[in-house]
């Protein structure tokens, strides 16, 4: 029997799948986070996240993690795939190891063949597509400096950016200020501010944040329901920057979107009706997670192409 590995490693916690030849999978397990490896810390951490991912997924099929050999095993890695390599193929035996992105195993599972668009807007923001060329775009994924538009962190900031605007007598009155105030125990807005540039609140943090102004949205809160309007623009931009790259006008695409922003549905419509205005382009759910993702990717790379089934 075969045997087939995906990898999907987070900022947050690794998710390892084994599965057969057929697409059954019959092994799961997780990890803590494994997203970084420039450092010693982070080479250790990387190594105990898939190490104890994998027997765990082992453990639950039955197989011995010391001895078992993949025919394929694929890594989406959301710290970048650099550096990463040397460090699996020592965890692992794999007679073909891929060590990718997190936005490419996610793109991979997203749709049937693996080819289309994947929107990601969590804490960050970016979209990624692949043609049946195999040819790639991006767009976005600039980090939080540069860019981030329409992410979680992006649509807190522009919240916290309306309350002190209406706070100093320069913006339109929002309830936005209120909640802010509220969930960061603060005395003003710029206080909230203060504390965003403090250690307590780290990027990811603040984030969180970005149901505030959904909430708000929900109870008909102009500046707060702009702000989304802008995000899913925004996120619409990027599907459209990569579309246009890789394919002609009027072919048909499917585009899908992932990430916590779209939980919310004011976004999730307002970006699926941007996508949808340009002929032949279909907008969705993914159809599998991330961790699926990977595993196709290692069954494609030994030219399989299984319907996945538990």
């Amino acid at each position: 029997m075969k045997l087939f590995l995906g990898v999907d490693g987070g900022q947050s916690s690794t998710t390892a799948l084994i599965g057969d030849e057929t697409g059954r999978i019959f092994g799961t397990g997780g990890g803590g986070p494994c997203n970084h490896a420039e450092t010693q810390e982070g080479r250790d951490k990387l190594e105990r996240a898939v190490s104890a991912c994998l027997a765990t997924a082992c453990h639950q099929a039955g197989l011995n993690p010391a001895t078992v050999h993949f025919e394929a095993a694929c890594f989406g890695m959301s710290g970048g795939p650099e550096d990463k390599q040397t460090i699996l193929a020592a965890i692992l035996h794999a007679e073909r190891l891929i060590v990718t992105t997190d936005a490419v195993i996610a793109l991979a599972g997203a749709t049937e063949t693996g080819h289309g668009i994947i929107t990601i807007a969590g804490t960050g923001s970016m979209a990624l597509g692949r043609n049946s060329q195999a040819q790639t775009a991006r767009a976005g994924g600039w980090g939080h400096i540069y860019g981030d538009e329409g992410s979680a962190f992006d649509i807190a900031r522009q919240g916290v950016r309306a309350a002190l605007r209406m706070e100093e007598g320069w913006g339109p009155p929002t309830d936005l200020r209120r909640r802010f105030l509220g969930a960061t125990d603060s005395a003003d807005a710029r206080q909230v501010a203060d504390r965003f540039y403090t250690d307590e609140w780290p990027r990811s943090r603040l984030a969180t944040l970005a149901r505030l102004v959904d909430e708000a949205a929900i109870e008909a809160d102009a500046v707060a329901g702009k702000i989304l309007n802008d995000a899913a623009t925004h996120l619409a931009g990027f599907a459209a920057s990569v579309r246009s790259q890789l394919w002609k006008p009027g072919e048909a695409i499917n585009v899908a979107y992932i990430g916590g922003v779209f939980q919310s549905g004011a976004v999730r419509e307002r970006f699926r009706c941007l996508v949808e205005a340009e002929p032949g382009t279909r907008c969705g759910p993914p159809r599998h997670g991330p961790s699926v993702g990977a595993l196709l990717e290692a069954y494609r790379a030994a030219g399989l192409n299984p319907e996945i089934r538990s």
